[in-house]
């Protein structure tokens, strides 16, 4: 029978409610979902639909899936294999390059001998400071950070490739798998073109690598290094001076020792009469009547939410499936592929008056967060292109950060206070600050409140 099957009134054979693996799946409709006797994995899932009810002209509908990390696991780790890829341009000399010598310090007191380090610097050219090997002798290895010397130009794209190569020489389902890139400065040598350096991140997902991105300073450029980062499902941090160096490395390595799922992605299975329109702040995959949207690494009590527009065909008035939702992961703690399925149901009717009382609020909010996430970014542009007053400028954060703050997202709502602060004094900070706000948006990642 087609995946599109409806509950009455024509005989047709019911939406499918529950799996046969009861254990393992949700069913999803108008509220809640109900996970019948499921025990308690790293990740659980739930699926809202935008309305209750929908048009049976046909129309457009979001479908909101929110997967939340639980608390499993808690003690235990998966072993990081972490690489360190630093930038010794000239314009690291003094304050800065001495603070990455002890931010990184930091992170070779945080690891233990089942974690394996790589430690990659570039300039003009790429030097393998310590190839990846087990974090055994970590004086050794901090005699080794002390000799980082500076050097000339900024060659961005060999130092991640050779960054990935280091981790990917080392790879196995038994680690989880990172590289941090650290850079103060815009490409000045080598491969220099943006898309070439946004490419080989999506490159390096694919071989399942993430890339966490560090900019420094005002003269990296934020919208590539967001760009890595959103290709390769790592974060992006703005670093302003150069004392806040060491914490933000202490902040990234211990969201990655509380990793709780790894290689997340969702699969959407469409019926016939479903269309994707878009999918919200990630590169799906669509074969066939399946897509696949990839999800960043998730961390014990971390809430990512993914978005996605759909276009509903005419049909007759009725229950139908409107898709089917899995999500699938590799846990880390205990190794296993998991799988989480639902059903995403929606009633369709041609009394329209139905439809505007049966508007779910989560949903309409989360689709209030991706539009503002993208306001943020116009406005960054239009700051750059001088297109906007500061007048105008100030105008769209403030009311921004009053959405933010109404919305719960306090700590982007701080982010947006911030550079309003700098506005008018320093656009750098205003801009590097907002293209970081508009990042976390986006990937929908925030924590339990």
């Amino acid at each position: 029978m087609d995946a599109t099957q409806r509950i009455d009134p024509f005989g047709a054979q019911p939406t499918q409610q529950i799996s046969p693996t009861a254990d393992r799946t949700q069913q999803v409709g108008a509220g809640a979902p109900t996970v019948m006797g499921a025990p308690v994995r790293a990740l659980q899932m739930e699926c809202i639909l935008g309305r209750e009810v929908g048009n049976a002209y046909g129309g457009r509908e979001h479908l909101l899936v929110e997967i939340t990390g639980t608390s499993t696991g808690i003690g235990r780790r998966l072993p990081l294999n972490l690489c360190l890829v630093i930038d010794r341009s000239g314009s690291m000399e003094g304050e800065p390059i001495d603070y990455v010598k002890r931010a990184c310090g930091y992170v070779v007191d945080l690891l233990d001998q089942n974690d394996i380090l790589s430690i990659i610097t570039f300039s003009d050219s790429v030097d393998v400071v310590m190839p990846a090997r087990r974090v055994v002798n970590k004086t050794l290895i901090k005699e080794h950070i002390q000799r980082i010397e500076i050097g000339n130009t900024t060659n961005l794209y060999d130092g991640m490739l050779v960054g990935c190569q280091q981790v990917a020489a080392v790879m196995s389902e038994q680690v989880l798998t990172r590289v941090l890139v650290f850079t103060d400065g815009e490409p000045t040598s080598g491969i220099k073109d943006f898309a070439s350096i946004v490419q080989l991140a999506a490159e390096q997902k694919a071989r399942g690598i993430t890339i966490t991105v560090l900019g420094f300073g005002p003269e990296f450029n934020e919208e590539l290094l967001a760009s890595i980062a959103r290709r390769s499902g790592g974060n992006y941090y703005y670093i302003q001076r150069p004392e806040l160096i060491p914490e933000v490395f202490r902040r990234e390595l211990e969201l990655l020792m509380t990793v709780v799922a790894k290689n997340v992605r969702l699969l959407l299975t469409l019926p016939r009469f479903t269309q994707i329109r878009q999918v919200y702040g990630a590169q799906p995959n669509l074969q066939n009547r399946v897509v696949e949207i990839p999800q960043v690494d998730i961390e014990r009590g971390a809430v990512v939410t993914q978005l996605v527009e759909m276009e509903l065909q005419m049909r007759p008035p009725g229950r139908y499936r409107v898709a089917k939702v899995a999500l699938v992961y590799d846990e880390t703690i205990t190794g296993r592929v998991e799988r989480i399925e639902a059903d995403a149901v929606m009633e369709f009717t041609q009394d329209v008056s139905r439809i505007p009382q049966s508007i779910n609020p989560r949903v309409q909010r989360e689709i209030e967060i991706q539009q503002l996430s993208r306001n943020l970014e116009r406005t960054v542009l239009g700051l750059k292109t001088q297109q906007l007053s500061a007048a105008e400028v100030r105008q769209e954060l403030e009311r921004t950060m009053a959405m933010l703050t109404r919305q719960g997202r306090l700590q982007e709502a701080q982010e947006v206070q911030q550079a309003l602060a700098a506005l008018g004094s320093d656009t750098t900070v205003v801009e590097k600050t907002l293209m970081g706000t508009a990042y976390s948006l986006e990937v929908g990642k925030s924590k339990q409140p």
